[in-house]
């Protein structure tokens, strides 16, 4: 007996996939780019191991490789083995990797609508995966094989849900779908290739609780692709941390978070924006990625790297992985100096900043931007003749008011009507009803002409640096461009230099092309044209969704100094209750296009008095691994009802553990004093601090 239990033991802890000295080589019109570069790692049965860094470092690039999905010799080249129970998957033949491929091992892609066939119906997707592997099956049965598996990943109506197409199903149902396929044929590995990028905070807590589970109930080992390191700290047992294509340091996941040993962890880790900080100038790695077509010379993050300091090792040679004594491993030539320098390494270099002007604005100074009672609909015609008006509410007497050097956050999750606000105020949309007023005057009646002339005062940066940027045009014609609408009198070569030196980069760069920059540099460049014109508000849509932590925090701090020193409004709209947290001080929570609460951030977050703002902090994944075991999170369930046919009442009863009777009977209007507080709920949580693991307690 014991001899099977020692050999059990062993079986268990053999790596059921094993990657050794993985490299990938792109041909390019720039030579040869090598993305991954002697990547090694084990993975066992019921493990999570996360992969973490930022774009470029390869780590997508290696998962595609593992099954074989980079393209064919010559335009990529890859070496080394990985070896999934027995089978070397690098160089087997097509017919191997496909009897491997969603049967041994499954990848969960990023984004699922791209993923899906908007052909097909959902359910027949996942049934089609299950007959590939299993050809004997009857139809009928692979059908109910596929109900069941969207039963396991929490779609509602599965047996409905199963004939419908990709674009009937929200962005967290079509994930969970995903997920569904890729479990089709209970494979031992699923690779996630960052499965919460796109999704709110609340469907990336629903997607994070059901990796957990599979992982716990049928003991498959995922590998977890990610930037976000809540997520890992949330679920991962072991890290690896990615570089310029090269490992820089594995380990436990406890250690890696508390005692990082490469200085470009404890970069990431200090750049993270966190719930529980205040609001204060962000620690971040100066500089930015490397381009992996011109790493420089020794170790690759040496010209970012604040121990590396000119030192003839970080420049000249490529450190080693090096073991530590809890199994994991680092690869930097001044490691020992690490834990003495790690406090003081990436200090911001102005603490403290707050987000008042020089001049600071007095809190009863008038507002310059107002909106009172702003409602917008929007109507299709349906139906065979198109006879049926359809309507569908998309903003609700919605109130708000912006002031100068004020930051004022709308947070919610997607659909909720944040963005079609933004338009609304920016004068790109109508309102149904309601009126919005810059410094006094009325926007709704204003001629197309007028409109123009007021709309310099609100600018816009866009969530996508790249698609928001002509990419045929010189980045200083583009920021010329509203200086040219506008007909602005003074010398606009000379504005663009001052402006591209204000958002710090060097005017030279005028005459170069979109491509050529980086994502935070092309954030920049789209900050610079929003100034232009100097306007008194910008609102920031989703401003740094799209970059890397350590960028999304030199582009956090680009905005607090530009506030402090320009004195202009923000309305930051974002779904990062964390960038929130470090960024505004105004927050206001949307649901189904109402404002359900508001007021001054550090109430919000130290104490929500709304169940849905409760549920949105307690879905945020806490960067540290401690006691998560014993962290109890509420995640809230169900989906957004549809704006075509919202419930009755409160809007978040369908959803909401306290409701009863009335919140289906009446429809809660904001309550409090004007400037503090105010909550639109029949039973509002009293004075009960949002502390991360405490769920919300359920009626009765």
């Amino acid at each position: 007996m014991a001899d099977t239990n020692k050999a059990a033991a062993a079986a268990a802890d053999e790596p059921v996939l094993s990657v050794r000295d993985i490299n990938v080589t792109f041909r390019s019109p720039r030579g040869s780019v090598r993305a991954v570069n002697g990547v090694t790692w084990d993975l066992r049965p019921g493990e999570v191991l996360g992969v973490v860094g930022e774009s470029g470092s390869g780590k997508s690039a290696m998962a595609l490789s593992i099954l074989g999905l980079q393209p064919k010799p010559p335009r990529c080249n890859v070496s080394g083995s990985a070896v999934y129970a027995g089978t070397e998957l690098l160089g087997a033949p097509e017919r191997t990797l496909r009897d491997v491929r969603g049967n041994g091992v499954s990848m969960i892609f990023q984004d699922p609508m791209s993923s899906l066939n908007p052909l097909h119906t959902v359910g027949r997707q996942i049934a089609e995966a299950i007959a590939t592997h299993h050809p004997d099956m009857s139809p009928q049965k692979r059908w109910d094989r596929a109900v069941k598996l969207l039963t396991d990943v929490g779609i509602p109506d599965p047996a409905s849900r199963a004939g419908q197409y990709p674009h009937e199903y929200s962005g967290g149902m079509r994930q969970r779908a995903m997920i569904a396929m890729a479990m089709a044929n209970d494979p031992r590995v699923l690779i996630a290739d960052e499965p919460t990028t796109a999704l709110d905070v609340t469907i990336q807590a629903q997607v994070v609780q059901l990796l957990r589970r599979i992982r716990d109930e049928t003991g498959t080992a995922i590998v977890l692709i990610t930037h976000d390191l809540g997520l890992v700290a949330e679920i991962a047992d072991r890290v690896v941390v990615m570089y310029g294509g090269r490992v820089v340091e594995e380990g436990p996941v406890h250690r890696i978070f508390r005692q990082p040993a490469h200085p470009y962890t404890v970069g990431l880790m200090r750049s993270m924006p966190k719930l529980e900080q205040a609001p204060a100038e962000l620690p971040s790695i100066p500089g930015q990625p490397p381009d992996p077509a011109q790493l420089p010379a020794g170790c690759a993050f040496h010209p970012r790297c604040p121990l590396a300091r000119d030192r003839e090792p970080c420049l000249n040679v490529v450190p080693p992985l090096k073991p530590l004594a809890d199994g994991g491993a680092s690869a930097c030539h001044f490691r020992d100096e690490l834990s003495a320098a790690a406090a003081s390494l990436f200090e911001s270099e102005v603490p403290g900043t707050s987000h008042a002007p020089t001049g600071e604005t007095p809190d009863d100074a008038p507002a310059i931007l107002e909106a009172e009672r702003v409602v917008k609909h929007f109507t299709r015609s349906t139906g065979l003749l198109r006879r049926r008006r359809e309507i569908t509410q998309a903003v609700s007497e919605v109130d708000l008011a912006l002031h100068a050097g004020k930051t004022l956050a709308l947070v919610g999750e997607s659909g909720s009507g944040k963005s079609t606000l933004a338009r609304l105020l920016l004068g790109l949309l109508s309102p149904t009803l309601g009126e919005i007023r810059l410094r006094g005057e009325g926007l709704r009646n204003l001629s197309s002409r007028e409109l123009r002339s007021r709309r310099r005062h609100i600018q816009i940066v866009f969530q996508d640096p790249y698609a928001s940027l002509n990419p045929v045009r010189l980045v200083g014609e583009i920021i010329a461009d509203p200086l040219l609408v506008h007909r602005y009198e003074g010398d606009i070569d000379a504005r663009v230099e001052e402006l591209l030196e204000l958002v710090g980069l060097d005017p030279s760069v005028r005459d170069r092309y979109p491509h050529a920059f980086s994502g935070g540099q092309r954030q920049r460049v789209c900050i610079a044209r929003a100034l232009a014109l100097d306007p008194d508000i910008l609102v920031l849509d989703e401003p740094v969704s799209a970059l890397d932590v350590s960028v999304q925090a030199q582009v956090l701090n680009l905005l607090n100094r530009l506030q402090e020193r320009l004195g202009v409004a923000y309305l930051l709209i974002s779904h990062d209750l964390a960038v929130v947290r470090q960024f505004a001080d105004e927050v206001a929570v949307m649901y189904m296009g109402r404002i359900v609460e508001r007021g001054p951030a550090s109430d919000i977050y130290d104490a929500p008095a709304h169940h849905y703002t409760r549920a949105l902090l307690d879905a945020v994944p806490i960067p540290d691994p401690r006691g998560r075991e014993d962290r109890l999170r509420s995640v809230l369930g169900g989906d957004v009802p549809s704006p075509n046919n919202p419930p009755s009442g409160c809007r978040f009863r369908t959803r909401c553990p306290r409701a009863e009777g009335i919140c289906a009977e009446e429809t809660p209007v904001l309550s409090g004093a004007a400037g503090a507080r105010q909550v639109a709920c029949h039973f509002p949580l009293a004075g009960d601090p949002a502390r991360p693991g405490v769920p919300v307690a359920a009626n009765g």
